[in-house]
């Protein structure tokens, strides 16, 4: 009898790990040419939710008009971190920025851009909201497959 209750014991415990992870962990689908070289189209990246979000990380986020002229075949955009709150606003080529008054990211805003030129972020649509992003792509997704 006690056999039995190690082994339901064990199957609860490994229910409850799978579902911590899969909390916090997911895959994203690269859709599209913007991340290239990095990141190529229908690659898979793993990500983490709620991953730290400093310069240069490559994030999912949501896409800001998933309706508009530009819409994208998922409801995610991945991109890179150029700027986050406090840093100098990125003015040289991005004409969705050149404009703005303030010098620094305000609080709560990021700039994203893609590796490659001709991509939807902040270039064409101004800052990011930070509570957009899903997740942060692990280095190792990006670097492994940029390597291999």
């Amino acid at each position: 009898m006690t056999g039995w209750i190690w082994a339901a014991a064990a199957l609860v415990l490994g229910g409850v790990i799978r579902w911590q992870l899969r909390g916090r962990w997911f895959v994203a689908v690269v859709s599209g040419l913007s991340m290239t070289p990095a990141l190529r189209d229908g690659q898979r990246v793993l990500c983490r939710r709620a991953g730290k979000i400093r310069r240069g990380v490559v994030v999912v986020v949501a896409h800001p008009g998933r309706d508009g002229p530009r819409a994208t075949r998922t409801g995610y955009l991945i991109k890179r971190v150029a700027a986050v709150p406090g840093d100098p606003v990125p003015r040289a080529g991005l004409p969705a920025l050149a404009d703005r008054p303030e010098d620094r990211v305000p609080s709560g805003m990021l700039v994203l851009l893609g590796d490659a030129k001709g991509s939807i972020d902040s270039a064409e649509l101004g800052y990011f909201p930070v509570e957009r992003v899903i997740g942060v792509v692990t280095t190792r997704s990006v670097q492994q497959e940029y390597w291999e």
